[in-house]
């Protein structure tokens, strides 16, 4: 049985996009054809490099929240499967789609993918390296996450109020189960590399810790529990800025 399934690829235009265009071509080119590529630039310059045949929508820049809904609001599929333009689709991703989203009963609203991130065999991972590989245990991650489109029409899509690739997605999953639907686990699998970032990149993830305190205001002091998320990063930031207040002020003192 075929299953009417559109995936939706937020992207800025990051090389990696040809990466997992390629992949998902070697795999179902027919369920390439079925993929909306949302392009999410502010002001581009120049089209998205993207096979002909793919339908591109833009979304102005508004953050991957905008773009997901953006997406699956230009589709006309029963299932919208989302996946991220920085992971590969594995051999025989689309079979196991297909197969997951099947076999989903009728109370079922979402299915998440696998995730795999592949980490150096011959030295010590990165702070970085380990942070994306904490993926793999992520709950409703949109890495690969597909929704029933009657689901996202029930409660309204992402949340564009998350600016940010954090938190949007975990809190879309508390909104539809709270709604009386179901999430499960399916068997396909992608892969995550880890790709280099700027130095500033840590510094890019505190912005993350104003999402925590708007789950906090939507979902209860509790939130964390249900979404099993892991703390952000704000103590340690805490505990850094100050650390260097207090260097600061010991050097003004001996001055």
């Amino acid at each position: 049985m075929t299953t009417d399934v559109v995936i939706v690829v937020p992207t800025v235009g990051r090389p990696s996009l040809r990466g997992l265009l390629r992949s998902l071509a070697d795999e179902d080119p027919e369920l390439l054809e079925r993929t909306i590529v949302v392009d999410d630039r502010r002001d581009p310059a120049a089209p998205l490099d993207v096979p002909a045949g793919i339908r591109v929508v833009r979304s102005g820049g508004h953050g991957p929240a905008a773009a997901r809904n953006a997406g699956w609001r230009a589709a006309d599929a029963a299932w919208i499967a989302f996946v991220d333009d920085d992971v590969l689709v594995t051999r025989g991703w689309a079979a196991a789609l297909r197969a997951d989203l099947a076999r989903a009963a009728d109370d079922v609203a979402g299915s998440q993918g696998r995730i795999e991130v592949p980490l150096p065999a011959d030295r010590a991972p990165t702070d970085r390296e380990r942070n994306v590989h904490g993926l793999e245990g992520a709950v409703w991650a949109t890495a690969d996450m597909a929704y029933r489109r009657d689901a996202l029409l029930a409660v309204g899509g992402f949340d564009e109020r998350f600016p940010r690739a954090y938190r949007e997605d975990v809190d879309l999953a508390l909104r539809v189960m709270d709604a009386g639907w179901r999430l499960t686990r399916g068997t396909r699998r992608v892969v995550h590399p880890v790709r280099s970032a700027g130095p500033w990149i840590s510094v890019a993830q505190q912005a993350g810790n104003a999402d925590d305190a708007l789950m906090r205001r939507l979902h209860g002091p509790r939130w964390r529990e249900r979404a099993r998320a892991r703390r952000g990063r704000l103590r340690w930031h805490v505990v850094a800025v100050a650390a260097a207040a207090g260097a600061a002020a010991a050097v003004a003192g001996r001055r």
